[in-house]
């Protein structure tokens, strides 16, 4: 399926363009009872991908979280760790936003 999108590149180099077009978004919202929850959006692939993420932010933050409508949704305020998470995951910093 990946060498469809890229064209016959090397896998590696095709998750790297893959990352590199994405735009994500992390945001804190405020839920009931005052709690926050951190959410991570903009992350393009399938739901399947998107746990695989999710699970390495769970497990780093030691946070618990889920991933719903595309999106991922990490318990507490993580949004700057997040951003380094990502980061050393092969994001590029300039497509990480972190809205205040």
């Amino acid at each position: 399926m990946a060498e469809n999108l890229c064209g016959g590149l090397p896998p590696d180099i095709c998750e790297q363009l893959s990352k590199e077009e994405q735009f994500i978004k992390i945001k804190v919202e405020k839920r009931r009872y005052g709690k926050e929850v951190t959410i991570i959006e903009g992350l393009s692939g399938n739901d399947t991908e998107l746990k695989k993420i999710a699970s390495e932010l769970k497990s780093k933050l030691a946070a618990g979280g889920t991933v719903k409508e595309g999106k991922i949704m990490i318990q507490g305020d993580h949004k700057e760790k997040v951003k380094e998470i990502l980061i050393k995951m092969g994001y590029p910093e300039s497509n990480i936003l972190v809205i205040e």
